[in-house]
């Protein structure tokens, strides 16, 4: 489980491929700290660290993770938002985020609004009902808040400190992103359909 409250940018410095496998090598200023089977979000990817060494720590996505993510377009030197799973005796400053991806979501649209910026997505419209006004989502990990939400549409806005500490600074309209939604909205829908 996660927040959705980004902790550190992390730098894909190295990728492996293994059969269908990706094998993805990451340095952060946190990675030191990590242990061998810890659950660490990657982009709002639940990823297991595999090991630590060198300043960097070693995480590995199966197929089904590939094809539901943007996992398998990550490049050497790609940002990527770093967030280790929560602490129940805290404050959830976020949202609940489990680190399970539904889908992607490509920027259509990214406007400066002079002190912030403006990110408009388009997601599959078989998720249409999990889409609401002032809703929650995780782009790319980062909790946020929805907005001029369309039929298979919506936007998010960024705040300067969000911009400087998350990868967002790096979606420019085409980039591809993941996005999962709300888990409550989910069990919604699910007992609706029942």
């Amino acid at each position: 489980m996660f927040t959705g409250i980004i902790e550190n940018i992390g730098k894909v410095e190295k990728i492996t491929t293994q059969g269908t496998n990706k094998t993805f090598y990451i340095s952060s200023s946190l990675s030191h700290q990590f242990k061998v089977d810890q659950s660490v979000s990657h982009n709002g990817v639940c990823l297991t660290v595999e090991a630590v060494e060198d300043g960097m720590h070693r995480v590995t996505a199966i197929e089904e993770t590939l094809e539901k993510s943007n996992l398998g377009v990550w490049q050497v030197n790609d940002l990527v938002n770093i967030e280790r799973c929560m602490i129940m005796n805290g404050r959830l400053d976020g949202h609940i985020v489990q680190g399970h991806v539904d889908a992607t979501a490509t920027c259509i649209k990214r406007a400066d609004r002079n002190g912030s910026w403006e990110f408009t997505f388009q997601f599959p419209k078989q998720f249409a009902s999990l889409v609401i006004e002032k809703g929650s989502i995780a782009i790319n990990g980062i909790s946020l808040t929805l907005f001029n939400v369309g039929e298979d549409t919506c936007s998010v806005a960024i705040i300067p400190y969000t911009y400087e500490h998350t990868n967002m600074q790096q979606v420019m309209e085409g980039s591809v992103v993941n996005i999962e939604f709300d888990i409550i909205g989910k069990y919604i829908q699910r007992m609706i359909k029942q």
